[in-house]
């Protein structure tokens, strides 16, 4: 039994959930949303909460109940509150700028990485090394923090390359020099 998915969504204010058949859109201040339902997967608006529910007990109901739920849910609060991931480059010589809808990566390569940027994401620089990515779709906004992450993932001997905000790196030893 899915406890996730049995949980009712309460919506926040300004925030709008309609049905259509199988899609359901998020409508709030900052965007809209939509999502299309699996088969089996039913929703439910009702006095200011939202509640999925499943047609059947089949293997691959149960597993999509609770997937669907927190879709949902991490739609309504991207239109209402909205995501952001924070990313830091380090490492001497290595630095971040946005250029148009372009982030370009000066990451110790013979040429700099131009990664573009989704319209509908928000990337920032502060001080050549914070990037800050903002977004309504969570997905979107964590995809594209691993892209950049990916180009240079930090090593663990000196800690250089780009990390999450929040990202502890787990440093080695070095060599030793023995007798």
């Amino acid at each position: 039994m899915s406890r996730v998915g049995l949980k009712p969504i309460s919506l926040p204010e300004k925030v709008e959930v309609k049905l259509d058949g199988s899609t359901v859109t998020v409508k709030g201040p900052k965007g809209e949303l939509g999502f299309n339902l699996p088969n089996g997967i039913n929703v439910k608006n009702e006095d200011g909460s939202v509640i999925v529910s499943r047609a059947s007990e089949q293997r691959e109901q149960r597993a999509l109940h609770g997937t669907a739920r927190s879709l949902i849910n991490n739609m309504i609060i991207g239109v209402s509150e909205g995501f952001s991931k924070d990313l830091e480059i380090h490492g001497v010589g290595l630095r971040a700028s946005v250029k148009g809808n372009q982030l370009d990566l000066q990451l110790g390569r013979s040429h700099p990485l131009l990664h573009p940027i989704p319209a509908e994401l928000t990337v920032s620089v502060a001080d050549n090394t914070k990037i800050k990515v903002e977004g309504i779709d969570k997905q979107l906004v964590g995809q594209f923090a691993a892209e950049v992450r990916g180009y240079y993932k930090p090593e663990p001997y000196k800690g250089k390359g780009v990390r999450y905000a929040d990202e502890r790196v787990r440093r080695k030893e070095g060599k030793s020099v023995g007798k």
